[in-house]
């Protein structure tokens, strides 16, 4: 089948009309240009098989018009895709020039590529597939031609409108000459001059200049006379080249510090500066003071002085006031610490005394600098002398206002080996006690019996006021003397007394004395001190009589047998009692000589001569003794006595020991001796309670004899009493010696006392206690006690002596007293003070008290979740004894990045401490407190565990418009056609959002909340109660989520655009009203195209039809631009109203009277820049400063100014290096800008009114 059927309904064999598709782009038409002409259907016969004529698709498979009927609906498609473009290029005002070439590829490759299907009647011939070629070409030249319709209905290029030269013209450029600062002592430092330091260096700092000359005005300290220093440029040339080398080489930009020598004081101030263009230095007003060193001195006082005298010297401090010094003083070697003292005339008035808010010390109206001179101040130190021995006061630093500090101590640390200090910086005296001196002994009542022809010493006994003991020197005591015999009558010192003196040595402390009188001690002093005499003050002297004796004697019989046993002899003395006799006892028979004394205490008394042996006894009387004279012979008198003797029988103790102590329950033994002539009978009694119990021994043969007693089973005191003994002449002799017994009534006992009425004890883990005891019974005890906590249980002993004794135990624990036995018997434990608490005070320990914030989880602690940039603390619980030192470790491990660790350290007053955790970062921060020490123990690592605490910080939550910059459609009535707006989010949901919607034309957006999201992708719709018509801003404010961390986005948020439109409406795309010339005036159109719009220009009606949604005109000339009706393609009708919109001419401006100027100026000078503006006032311009072109390279915008001029010229003042050009002028209705904005356009802007901030267009 070579052709179409042709049917009646079938499309006409030879279509010849041309069919023209209108294309809209740039404003204009264009497009597929002209209809081209189909070729003619060819005849079943005019054809050969390879004419090519078979369709690509064949016609089995999708028929003839069906293919063209897809053909066409794929154009119309392209068209529709054209015309959306279209739109695009008026609304958002893209580039064209893309447009076109992309819609001039697709052109071509439909016309050339549809023959190519071989649709019958959509085949091309070669002259009608140039058409489209034409009308490229056309439209291409019209791209180039770039005309645009005006509010006049002419063509005008609007580039021409905005780009006019005429509007900104002129240009200004500053060069500034190499120059920098100068500063005097920039870091403030102090100086001064002394003998040691005799010139200082001032640091002048020099930045970006080259000086050749320097000048400094220097204030004379004493005179406040002022002279010019003048610093050469060969001098300046010499301090530059050592300034050099300070800095690495080939540096050339950093400051350089001159350093000028300076060798006398006085307040120096930098007073010009010039620089090798012969122009003054910019320099920072700044006075620096040179000022003599601070000193100070100690005036020497005694080297020995007395205790509980003033230290009384004086510290001579010399500098500016006001000044401080520290001084330290030691006592016996032990640092008694040290003190500060403000040291500063009266009523001085000194800038040094404030802080300095400024450079400058001094002003042009007072130059006085003389409460900057050196002034010696006296500071007396009387400080009482409470402690003897060796004192040492030192001076360790002076400071003076400026900050000069002379630091003494410095030399002895920096030195190995000790050196001391200067005479005059050390003050070194011995502190020496006080003497006091009493008679001991020895008053007017009792007083110091002598023998004659002997002397005695005077009983001094010396103290002294400080510790017991003599002073430690030797002394001088004045005493007053009156010989015995001129005493007055009531005993005390006659007239003629006599003042005498003595020196006592060291370690002789008491004088000898002879004569008889009354001694009483004046005064006493040392070599160094005086001192006080105490009570008693007054000793008397005599000698009394020699010692003597007479006797007279009896004999004395025995009652039974008759026979004489002794004799009694009577003595009457003379003397001082108590006397001693002295006798020889001559046993006949064997001439044995028995030496014997006696004592009596009376000036009578009796002796009783009864041997114990019969025979003949001899008794010689050899001399006596009295409390003066220790012996006076009595052997030129001849007092013998003898006697014949025959003892009866008797019985005795021996040992000498008549007291025994015994245990209850025991028996008790005594051993005797018994004399006569054997065997004995013995009778004696045991006596107790008041009760007597006899006992009798016969037929004792021996002359030794032990009795026994029974067991003493009751306590109390025992008598045993001898009776009687009986001799073998049958005589009974009464016996009168007694022997006591002690039975104790109980055993010794034992138990621990109390320490402040507790038995236990808190101590220092290490350190010991003593456990008080409490005995009873006889010293020493011996006692065994064990640790009860003790994992040996050993069982230790201790002798003790006292009845309060102690044990001293260092380990904690429960003491226990197991047995105590005493000098004499075992003992009993008291069970209820047996026991003895001992612990340890605790260690400090550091935790934290768990909440529902704060858990325990493993071996740390979690504090809950916190949200990033929040504050947040916790708190720590310390025990021990306050204060407390901790040191801790922060360890952060952020979501991003690396680690991080940070120890920190803090001292803690009371139980609780607040630590701030770190949230400025996300993710996990772990606190480990690894070191703790409190007021009693240190630190100890074997005993402290670290406490850990973690954290989480979770980072804040985001919000993003899933396709920012997008604009999006929003009916006014009908909701059918809202577009969602995704929005795309970062956290934990839920999330809750706040979203800011701004029409263009209101000033204050509306906020919209947006709760319980449950998702990280959210399509949002706006209500329309919130929606204007025209253009709108929507952005994001602020996103929370579940955690509740929340993020505000108050600089440059996320954003979206959304375009209300209305049917059938105008509204302008902008609301302002005024307009300038080249301004594009912009409406848009709401209903169905094609629409005319009527308004009226400069007086007169003019009608305008625009087939899209926009309709724009170019403001090419002044006037009232009002839009009267509106009417769209639905109907004739128009739509009523009046818009306005008010052109005005661009507003113009000249620089430097429109001339492009350079000046010169140095640095810290100005130059004046003048703009004369032309339109309607206020001006506001931007202008730029940017660097100086350079040959083959592009200046670069250092910095844009704002300014505002109410007046048709302003001037302005300038001192930075650069070149100054207006890239903005904006009157009080229109701008314009030569500044190319990133994306932007070069060219006018359309005024507002005044309202706008800095114009960067």
């Amino acid at each position: 089948m070579n052709g179409t059927p042709r049917l009646h309904a079938a499309y006409p064999s030879t279509p010849r009309t041309d069919q023209k598709r209108p294309s809209q782009y740039g404003g204009g038409s264009g497009g597929l240009g002209s209809a081209s002409k189909l070729q003619d259907m060819p005849s079943g016969t005019a054809r050969g098989k390879d004419d090519f004529s078979t369709p690509l698709i064949p016609f089995d498979v999708i028929d003839a018009p069906s293919q063209r009927l897809y053909v066409l609906a794929f154009y119309f498609g392209l068209m529709a895709w054209r015309f959306y473009d279209y739109w695009r290029l008026v609304a958002d005002d893209v580039d064209s020039l893309w447009l076109f070439m992309k819609w001039a590829a697709i052109d071509g490759a439909f016309l050339y590529g549809l023959p190519a299907m071989r649709v019958p009647w959509l085949e091309w011939s070669t002259s009608t597939t140039t058409i489209p070629l034409e009308a490229w070409l056309i439209a291409f030249t019209r791209i180039l031609y770039d005309r645009e319709l005006s509010v006049s209905e002419h063509r005008v290029k609007r580039a021409d409108l905005l780009h006019s030269s005429s509007l900104i013209q002129g240009k200004q450029t500053i060069h500034i000459l190499p120059e920098g600062s100068a500063v005097l002592n920039p870091l403030q430092t102090s100086f001064c001059l002394d003998n040691s330091k005799t010139s200082i260096q001032l640091p002048i700092r020099i930045n970006q200049t080259d000086p050749i000359l320097i000048e400094l005005l220097r204030f004379d300290l004493d005179s406040n006379e002022n002279e010019t220093v003048t610093i050469s440029a060969g001098q300046i040339k010499k301090l530059k080249k050592i300034a050099d080398k300070e800095l690495p080489k080939g540096d050339l930009v950093s400051p350089r510090f001159l350093r000028f020598p300076v060798k006398r004081t006085g307040l120096y101030r930098l007073q010009k500066v010039i620089d090798k263009s012969k122009l003054e230095v910019q320099r920072r007003l700044s006075d620096t003071l040179v000022v003599s060193c601070p000193k100070a001195a100690l005036k020497s006082v005694g080297a020995n002085k007395c205790r509980g005298e003033l230290s009384n010297f004086v510290l001579e401090v010399e500098g500016t006031p006001p000044l401080k010094i520290k001084y330290s003083r030691s006592v016996n070697r032990e640092d008694r610490g040290f003190s500060f003292q403000s040291i500063q005339p009266e009523n001085l008035i000194s800038p040094l005394i404030r802080q300095r808010t400024s450079g400058a010390l001094i002003t042009q109206s007072n130059t006085d600098v003389s409460w900057a001179q050196s002034q010696r101040i006296s500071v007396p130190l009387n400080e009482s002398l409470s402690t003897s021995g060796h004192w040492l006061y030192s001076i360790d630093e002076v400071h003076d206002a400026c900050g000069n500090v002379a630091n003494y101590s410095r030399r002895h640390e920096d030195s190995d080996r000790f050196s001391p200090k200067d005479s005059h910086l050390e003050q070194v005296f011995a502190v020496h006690e006080r003497p006091l001196v009493a008679l001991d002994g020895c008053d007017s009542q009792h007083p110091l019996k002598v023998a004659k022809g002997h002397s005695a010493r005077l009983p001094l006994k010396f103290t002294s006021s400080g510790r017991a003991g003599k002073a430690d020197a030797s002394f001088t005591v004045s005493y007053l003397f009156t010989p015995l015999e001129q005493l007055a009558a009531n005993g005390e010192h006659s007239a003629d007394a006599r003042m005498l003196d003595f020196v006592l040595p060291k370690g002789h402390d008491q004088p000898e004395i002879q004569q008889p009188g009354l001694y009483t001690l004046k005064s006493v002093t040392s070599e160094y001190c005086s001192g006080d005499i105490l009570e008693p003050t007054s000793c008397l002297l005599y000698n009394p009589p020699e010692p003597d004796l007479s006797l007279t004697s009896e004999k004395i019989y025995d009652k039974c047998a008759g026979n004489s046993i002794g004799l009694l002899v009577d003595l009457d003395l003379i003397g001082t009692p108590p006397f001693r006799v002295y006798y020889n006892e001559v046993r006949a028979k064997d001439r044995q000589v028995f030496h014997r004394q006696k004592d009596f205490d009376r000036l009578r008394g009796q002796l009783e001569l009864k041997p114990e042996e019969a025979g003949h006894y001899t008794y010689r009387f050899l001399g006596v003794g009295d409390s003066v004279y220790p012996s006076h012979s009595l052997q030129a008198k001849g007092l013998d006595l003898e006697q014949d003797v025959k003892p009866p029988a008797s019985a005795h103790f021996i040992g000498g020991d008549y007291k025994k102590q015994a245990c209850i329950e025991e028996p008790v033994s005594f051993d005797l001796r018994l004399q006569g002539e054997g065997p004995w009978t013995l009778e004696y009694e045991l006596v107790h309670g008041g009760r007597r119990r006899k006992h009798t021994i016969p037929n004792i043969e021996s002359e030794y004899y032990t009795i026994t007693t029974e067991k003493l089973v009751d306590g109390g005191e025992y008598s045993l009493a001898l009776a009687s003994v009986t001799d073998k002449s049958g005589c009974k002799i009464f016996l009168d010696q007694e022997a006591k017994i002690d039975v104790r009534r109980q055993r010794p006992k034992v138990s621990f006392g109390q320490l402040e009425s507790k038995r236990s004890a808190l101590i220092l883990e290490g350190k010991r206690v003593s456990l008080p005891l409490r005995l009873t019974g006889e010293p020493p005890w011996s006692l065994q006690y064990r640790n009860l906590n003790d994992s040996t249980a050993r069982v230790l002993e201790k002798k003790v002596q006292y009845k309060n004794d102690v044990i001293e135990v260092k380990d904690q624990g429960t003491y226990e007293i197991v047995d105590v036995q005493d000098a004499v018997c075992p003992g009993t434990v008291d069970h209820s003070g047996n026991i003895f608490d001992v612990a340890w005070i605790p260690r400090p320990s550091i935790s934290v008290s768990e909440s529902p914030v704060l858990q325990r989880v493993g071996n740390k602690y979690v504090k809950s979740e916190v949200c990033e940039g929040e504050d947040d603390d916790f708190e720590v619980n310390l025990s021990g004894t306050p204060p407390y030192h901790i040191k801790y470790e922060q360890h952060l491990k952020p979501e991003r990045g690396s680690a991080s660790l940070n120890r920190k350290e803090f001292t803690a007053g009371l139980g609780i401490a607040s630590i701030r955790m770190e949230t400025s970062q996300a993710g996990t921060c772990e606190y480990r407190f690894y070191e703790l020490g409190d007021h009693l123990y240190d630190h100890d690592s074997k005993k402290h565990a670290p406490l850990v605490v973690q954290q989480r910080v979770n980072a804040r939550p985001s919000a993003r418009f899933s396709n920012p910059g997008k604009t999006y459609s929003y009916c006014k009535e009908e909701e059918a056609g809202d577009e969602v707006i995704p929005i795309t989010l970062s956290g934990t949901p839920p999330f809750s959002i706040e979203v800011s919607i701004k029409h263009h034309g209101s000033p204050k957006p509306q906020v919209i909340s947006v709760p319980n999201i449950d998702s990280n992708r959210y399509d949002f719709r706006i209500p329309h109660r919130v929606l204007a018509l025209g253009n709108h801003i929507v952005s994001m404010r602020k996103v929370r989520d579940a955690r509740g961390c929340q993020r505000k986005m108050e600089t440059d948020p996320p954003r979206v655009q959304v375009i209300v439109s209305d049917v059938p409406t105008i509204s302008p795309i902008e609301s302002r009203v005024d307009y300038c010339v080249g301004d594009r005036i912009s409406y848009t159109l709401s209903g169905t195209q094609p629409f005319n719009v009527f308004y009226n220009f400069q007086g007169l009606d003019r009608k305008a039809t625009s087939t899209s949604t926009t309709f724009r005109r170019v403001a090419d000339k002044p006037g009232n631009f009002t839009i009267t009706a509106i009417g769209d393609g639905a109907s004739t009708c128009k739509a009523r109203t009046e818009i306005t919109k008010i052109i005005h001419q661009m507003p113009s401006v000249r620089m430097s009277k429109g001339r492009d100027a350079v000046v010169d100026i140095h640095e810290g000078g100005e130059a004046e820049i003048t703009f004369d503006f032309g339109g309607t006032p206020p001006f506001e311009f931007t202008y730029t400063r940017s660097t100086t072109p350079r040959k083959g390279k592009r200046s670069q915008v250092l910095e844009t100014k704002h300014d505002i001029s109410y007046e048709h010229s302003k001037t302005v003042r300038a001192s930075e290096e650069g070149t100054y050009e207006v890239i903005a002028i904006k009157d009080k209705f229109c701008a314009y800008s030569t500044w190319k904005a990133e994306g932007g356009k070069r060219g006018a802007l359309g005024g507002g009114g005044g309202g706008q901030g800095l114009l960067m267009f």
